[in-house]
This record gives structure tokens, sequence and C-alpha cells, in this order.
């Protein structure tokens, strides 16, 4: 046991502390924190439109330090963007609505028929149909796109569109409703009702 015991403690028979566990990459030391690190991942993210994957291929130095500017170097492209950043230069095919703005500019002009699915955070049924609509979506690859708008955010959206109940699932292509329905369904009715869209 007492083999155990030292190998837990440092060179001066000290217990490693919250600053002996700090990582230094060319700069302070930051600490590198659940906290700290998730904050990085969203920032990112929300700027580069990165996922959670492609961070974990980072190297470990540039998640923990803090001038990570300081360590691009200006001459070569950004972490080599084709092979770490491949959601940068599509988007997805399923997406939260931020605004107004956004649902006019990513479902009623959107290229693509959408199914929305206004759902809420409390609602027990929404939360079976959400995977279920997704599963339906990937099926297509590519030739439908979902947008997922929580009424209780975006209330002026779920009144526009007639919204009553949760889980509501309208259908739209080329900015007109096509068809809708309320509930729970299964996904044979899920995917006949996606391919009447594409139809």
């Amino acid at each position: 046991m007492s083999s155990v015991r030292k190998q837990s403690r440092d060179k001066r028979g000290k217990k490693p502390t919250a600053a002996r566990e700090r990582k230094c990459v060319r700069g302070p030391c930051v600490r590198r924190t659940p906290e700290l690190t998730m904050a990085f991942r969203l920032l990112v993210r929300r700027v580069c439109g990165v996922s959670v994957r492609d961070l974990q291929r980072l190297p470990a130095g540039v998640l923990c330090s803090s001038s990570f500017s300081s360590r691009l170097n200006v001459s070569q492209p950004l972490l080599s963007l084709p092979r770490l950043l491949p959601l940068a230069s599509c988007r997805s095919v399923s997406f939260n609505v931020q605004d107004h703005d956004d649902f006019t500019e990513r479902v009623i002009n959107s290229q693509l028929p959408v199914l929305i699915d206004f759902h809420a955070q409390w609602c027990g049924p929404c939360k079976i149909l959400g995977p279920r609509l997704e599963k339906a979506i990937a099926k297509q690859k590519g030739r439908i796109a979902m947008a997922k708008v929580d009424i209780d955010e975006h209330t002026d959206l779920a009144i526009e569109y007639g919204v009553s109940a949760v889980p509501t699932v309208i259908a739209m292509r080329g900015g007109d409703v096509i068809d809708q329905f309320v509930g729970i369904k299964d996904e044979d009715q899920l995917d006949s009702f996606v391919q009447k869209l594409i139809g």
C-alpha cells in the first residue's frame, strides 16, 4: 500500500494540488477545468461550426492554452481547415432556430424542404418524437432539413403558425406549408410524411 501512496505524491512528497496540475503551453498557466474546456468548445462551435468530435482531434495544447491566437501561424491555414473543420462549409440538416430572422433565412428561404418541430423542454411526447424525426430526416441523406423551434423561447413563431399543442410538426417547401400533424407518430408514419414532403 505504501507504494501506491508514494505514486500519488510529487517529488517533494506532497499531494498534487490544482496549482500543480496546471499545464503550461507558451504563456500563462491555465487550469484545464471541464467548464473552461466546455466554454471553449461552445465558442469554437458557434464561430466556426466545429463539432465536438472535431475539437477532440485538436492538439491538447490548443485547448488548455489561454493564448490560443498566439499559437496560430498566420502563414498557415487555421489547423488545416479541410481536415479538422468539415462542418464549417456545410450546414447541418437539423438545427435549432435562434430567432425570427434565423427562421426566415433557414426555413422560409430554404431551397430544401423543411420539417419544423415545434416542441417544449417540459413536453414528454416531444422527447419521444424528436429522435424519431431526426432518424427519418437522416434517412433522406440531406434532401430535407429539420428546424427545431422551442415554443417557450419563440412564442411568436408558435402563434404565427397556429401551434396550440406540442409536439406539432409542420412540413414546409418553398415557404409554403404543405402538411402538418400534432402528437406522436410511429417511424413508418413519419417516413411516409417525409416522403410526401419530398415528392
